[in-house]
C-alpha cells in the first residue's frame, strides 16, 4: 500500500516493574529492523531536513549539491539508490529530499507492488519533480523490474492493450520523476536496474559523535533531559544505529520515570539509568544482546573458537541460517567479534577478551586465529 505525506527497586534505583511483552518483541530491543507501528511513533524524532539530519557528512554535501543543481535548472534529481543496513535512515533521506526539492512523496515497498497495474497507478499519478519512494527494491518482480526500466529513462510506460493477434502496445506518458530506491542487499539488485540509478549513497554505521548529537537532538524532541556520559553510554551500546538508539532512549525515559516516582527527575535521564536499563535489557557495551553472546559462547564452548559451519551453528543456537546471516553476524564482524570463513565461523581474540574468557594456549600460538 502506498503513503503519500505533505513497585521494588533495583540496586540502580530502577523500579522491578513487569515491562508490556509488545516492548521487547522476540527478536530483541536492538535489532535495527522496525517493529510494526514503531516508524508512525518515531514521525517526531525523524529529521525533515538535510540540515537536521546527523551524521553521513559526506553523503549530506554531494546532495546538497545535486539538490540544489536540479533546483536550479527546474529538473528532476537523478534517480537515487540508497543502500545499508537497516536502521540508519534510508527511508528518511528519501523524505528529506522530497522535502529539500520541495515536492511531493509517494512511498511504497517492493513487496506491495504485486503487478504491473500497480506500479502503473502510482506512476501515473505522480507530479513533476515528485519523489517516488520504493523500500526492499531488491525485492521487486521481474515484470515491474522491466517496467519500471521505460519509465526511469523516458518518462513513458510500455503498456500492452489486447490479447493474441489483437494485442498493441501503448506507450504512456508520465511526468518526470525521481525515483529512491532502497535496499540492505544490494547485491542482489539486477545490474540493468542499478545502471540507472544516477546517484548512487551507501550508508555507513554513524559515529559515535553522530550518535551521541543524535541522543540529544531525540531526547530534547522527548521532553527528557540527558546527562552528558548517560547520552555516551547510550550511544555506544546501540549498534551505530539511529534506530536502535532512539528506541533504546524511549526505554530509559520508561525507566527513569518509574524510578523517579513522580519527583523533578522523571524527565532526567542519568547514567545509572542508562547503566541499569542496560543491564536489565541485557545489553553490554558494544550493543550486544544476549544472543549475540550466547552465539559466541556456543562457538567457543561447543567448537574451540571454530570453525562450524553456518547450519550447525544456527542448530546449536536454535535460530534460522537466514536470521543468523542476515541478523546476527553482520554486526558481530562489523565488531571484530567473529569472522567468516571458508571453513566456516569462528571467534577472533577480541570476543575471549569481550566475554571476559581466557583465550586458549592453541590459539596463544597462533593457531586458529587471524587476530
Amino acid at each position: 500500500m502506498a503513503r503519500k505525506s505533505k513497585n521494588a527497586q533495583s540496586d540502580e534505583g530502577i523500579p522491578n516493574v513487569a515491562l508490556a511483552e509488545t516492548d521487547f518483541p522476540n527478536a530483541g530491543i536492538a535489532r535495527p529492523e522496525a517493529i510494526p507501528g514503531e516508524d508512525d511513533r518515531d514521525q517526531a524524532l525523524r529529521p525533515k531536513r538535510l540540515s537536521e539530519f546527523l551524521g553521513q557528512q559526506a553523503m549530506k554535501d554531494n546532495l546538497q549539491v545535486f539538490i540544489h543543481a536540479a533546483k536550479e535548472r527546474g529538473e528532476s534529481l537523478d534517480h537515487l539508490f540508497l543502500i545499508g543496513p537497516p536502521g540508519l535512515g534510508k527511508t528518511t533521506l528519501a523524505k528529506v529530499v522530497a522535502n529539500e526539492l520541495e515536492t511531493g512523496f509517494v512511498q511504497t515497498s517492493a513487496p506491495a507492488l504485486d503487478k504491473p497495474k500497480d506500479l502503473v497507478g502510482l506512476l501515473t499519478n505522480l507530479k513533476k519533480g515528485d519523489v517516488f519512494f520504493i523500500d526492499e527494491i531488491h525485492r521487486l518482480k521481474p515484470a515491474i523490474e522491466e517496467l519500471l526500466y521505460i519509465a526511469m529513462e523516458d518518462y513513458e510506460l510500455d503498456w500492452i492493450v489486447g490479447q493474441g493477434p489483437m494485442a498493441r502496445t501503448l506507450r504512456i506518458p508520465i511526468q518526470p520523476f525521481t525515483l529512491v530506491g532502497a535496499t540492505t542487499k544490494a547485491g542482489v539488485v539486477s545490474s540493468p536496474l542499478i545502471s540507472r540509478f544516477g546517484i548512487t549513497c551507501r550508508f555507513s554505521f554513524y559515529l559515535q559523535q553522530d550518535m551521541e548529537a543524535i541522543v540529544h537532538r531525540s531526547a530534547g524532541l522527548l521532553g527528557v533531559k540527558i546527562k552528558t556520559d548517560a547520552a555516551a553510554l547510550l550511544a555506544k551500546s546501540s549498534r551505530g544505529t539511529p534506530r536502535v538508539v532512539n528506541r533504546l532512549l524511549r526505554r530509559m525515559r520508561d525507566f527513569a520515570q518509574f524510578a523517579a516516582q513522580g519527583s523533578k527527575a522523571a524527565n532526567s535521564i542519568s547514567l545509572d539509568v542508562v547503566r541499569g536499563g542496560l543491564d536489565r535489557l541485557e545489553i553490554d557495551s558494544l550493543g550486544l544482546e544476549k544472543q549475540d553472546r550466547d552465539i559466541l559462547k556456543m562457538i567457543i564452548e561447543r567448537y574451540r573458537g571454530g570453525p562450524v559451519g553456518a547450519e550447525t551453528l544456527a542448530i546449536s543456537v536454535g535460530e534460522s541460517v537466514e536470521t543468523l546471516e542476515d541478523y546476527y553476524e553482520p554486526f558481530l564482524i562489523q565488531v571484530g567479534l567473529l569472522q567468516r570463513t571458508p571453513r566456516g565461523r569462528m571467534v577472533t581474540s577480541l570476543a575471549y577478551g569481550h566475554l571476559g574468557l581466557k583465550l586458549p594456549q592453541d590459539t596463544r600460538n597462533g593457531e586458529g586465529f587471524l587476530f
